[in-house]
């Protein structure tokens, strides 16, 4: 087939392979709508971390969600040490995307190399049907963002990692896919605070839409991050970058409530890793009743039935069922 595509485009110069451009206008119109949410309100966006868990953050109502890298590599059964590669994150993006129908803003890690590696990834995140990504400027192989022993890359390197993200954006969605520029900073000796609010002046100066400063661990760091942000030139109402503020679990960030991060200036919180917790949680009980008592009928009134699964996925048995029938609405 591909031989004679290739006798057809000899033949006729003019003509070129199209580009896929419906997966193109997927991720445009996933960053547009993001966009449009964040200039509105805050938005929770749960963590999702395969098409189940999507399908029913859409069910119980929210507006959007995240894709985790650390709970794909737990998922998978690895540490979050960059061992899980670009085709695996973007399968499950699309995996989650396509069934929920919602807008998802996904981890990216450090960019999975230098600054084409970064460009492929966008266009990878953007085909799956992402509204946007965050990178991170530590060194490879990086930490969880709540852990000590972290290492930062020079400025000017991640800099050229944002302007690639911010090209590569352009490409592939005009502009609408979002680019998101994590900072580590604050929580590395030798950095700090200052040098954090220094980083993000530069990656916004790059081309980020969007500001993540990780593992701030105070109300008044992150009121004063956000205040920082809103002097420079950006996409968000009222000034600056969007931002996104991190609501991890047994982290270095006090519990604050959605409503509280709204009121410092932030426009969506990821809960990363809870809907992997809660779930393991569940799997670690549902064993340990199995092995003690040999039988899982006490167990049964903390398990989803059959019908609500089915619920879940729009499936009734013996009647035609249409791929991929996404429980979210547009």
């Amino acid at each position: 087939v591909w031989l004679k595509c290739i006798l057809f485009l000899a033949i006729r110069p003019e003509l070129e392979v199209p580009e896929p451009r419906s997966a193109m206008a997927v991720g445009r119109a996933m960053g547009a709508r993001m966009r449009s949410l964040m200039a509105t309100e805050c938005l929770a966006l749960p963590g999702a971390y395969n098409g189940l868990v999507g399908r029913m953050v859409a069910q119980q109502g929210f507006k959007g969600s995240y894709f985790s890298g650390g709970a794909l590599s737990a998922s998978s059964g690895v540490p979050d040490i960059g061992l899980t590669s670009i085709d695996q994150f973007a399968s499950r993006i699309k995996e989650v995307v396509s069934v929920s129908n919602l807008p998802l803003i996904a981890d990216a890690d450090t960019g999975f190399g230098e600054g084409e590696m970064v460009r492929r990834t966008v266009e990878e995140y953007c085909w799956a049907g992402a509204a946007g990504l965050h990178i991170e400027d530590q060194v490879f192989p990086k930490r969880c963002g709540h852990l000590d022993g972290k290492a930062l890359v020079p400025i000017d390197v991640f800099v050229e990692k944002v302007e690639r993200a911010a090209e590569a954006s352009q490409r592939c969605s005009d502009g609408q896919f979002i680019v998101c520029a994590r900072t580590d900073a604050a929580g590395v000796p030798g950095e700090g605070f200052d040098r954090a609010v220094e980083r993000a002046g530069a990656y916004v100066k790059a081309g980020a839409d969007m500001i993540f400063p990780e593992g701030l661990q105070s109300e008044e760091d992150f009121r004063k991050f956000a205040e920082e942000m809103r002097k420079l030139t950006g996409p968000a109402p009222g000034g600056g970058p969007f931002m996104l503020a991190n609501m991890t679990e047994f982290g270095k960030t006090p519990y604050l409530t959605l409503q509280q991060f709204q009121d410092l200036g932030y426009h969506c919180v990821i809960y990363p890793v809870s809907t992997l917790r809660a779930a393991m949680k569940g799997v670690e009980e549902c064993l340990q009743t199995l092995k003690e008592q040999g039988s899982l009928e006490p167990f049964l009134g903390r398990m989803q039935s059959r019908k609500e699964l089915y619920e879940l996925m729009d499936y009734k048995p013996l009647k035609e069922w249409t791929y991929p029938s996404p429980t979210g609405k547009a």
